[in-house]
């Protein structure tokens, strides 16, 4: 029986317990261990897995593998921290790894995954609200709770759950670091977010010009909704007589064009009609 070392990283040894005793074994056959279910990070960064792949083929892994028995499978193990780890040791080649197996519940092995995640900055900012989510969804945590657990505030837990709100388009970009978690807050709650998305990457947009260019659609977007106050009856009154779309655009000096939609000749002849009719 030993101690859980403070060097595992920060809040890791505060979940388990710092002077709570846990089974220790040297090592378990790769073969034996399976990934974290719980697990947050969906992309492991390539060039940092080589490195530390090349650094275990030099010096084998210095930090044990914490690990719990697998529920499906006594025989195997299911990790808690340090998945890096164990995907560098495959990579390396090796047999087998130290681990260090503990008796956590599905909650613990969720936090530690996270913890060990977020707090080490290896989350995008998707799987970052996923994991936040699934704390709410599955173990009835609420904000208050995961802003006390991840030690951030409310108003950052509240801001990071936003994104999950963005079109999946949107999402899978953030997932792939095409856009920062700076880009993505400003895209919540836009009805264009798709469209702002793609001028975003196409120009290389940093989060001040994302800033600019919203700016810019929500002053035309007001500008426009001041007009359809003023002319809303009138539209409205001229698509019940002919029975087409009809827009109005009237500038501030009053003058303007009246856009009358059709969607084939009959309808084309019939606006020639009404007009005819009158004139």
């Amino acid at each position: 029986m030993i101690k859980l070392k403070k060097g595992l990283g920060r809040g890791l040894s505060s979940l388990i317990g710092e002077t709570k005793s846990i089974n220790k074994s040297n090592t378990v056959e790769i073969s034996k261990i399976v990934k974290n279910r719980f697990q947050p990070r969906k992309i492991f960064d390539e060039n940092k897995l080589n490195e530390l792949t090349n650094s275990i083929k030099e010096s084998g892994v210095l930090q044990p593998i914490i690990v719990r028995k697998y529920n499906k499978d006594n025989d195997k193990y299911e990790i808690i921290a340090g998945e890096r780890r164990f995907l560098a040791a495959q990579k390396a080649g090796l047999e087998e790894v130290p681990v260090v197996v503990t008796n956590v519940d599905d909650l613990k092995s969720l936090e530690f995954a996270i913890i060990e995640n977020v707090q080490r900055d290896d989350l995008n900012p998707l799987e970052e609200a996923q994991s936040y989510q699934r704390l709410i969804d599955e173990f009835y945590y609420d904000h208050e709770k995961v802003s006390k657990f991840i030690g951030k505030s409310r108003s950052y837990i509240t801001n990071s759950l936003r994104l999950l709100s963005l079109p999946k388009i949107v999402l899978n970009l953030i997932e792939q670091r095409k856009i920062t978690a700076g880009h993505a807050k400003i895209l919540v709650g836009l009805d264009n977010a798709e469209f702002i998305t793609e001028k975003i990457i196409k120009k290389k947009l940093s989060v001040r010009q994302t800033e600019n260019l919203v700016k810019i659609f929500k002053k035309k977007k007001y500008s426009q909704k001041t007009r359809d106050v003023n002319v809303k009856s009138l539209e409205d009154s001229l698509i019940d007589k002919i029975g087409l779309k009809v827009i109005i655009n009237n500038k501030k000096d009053n003058k303007g064009s009246i856009k009358i939609e059709y969607k084939d000749l009959d309808q084309l002849n019939k606006i020639i009609e009404v007009i005819k009719s009158y004139y």
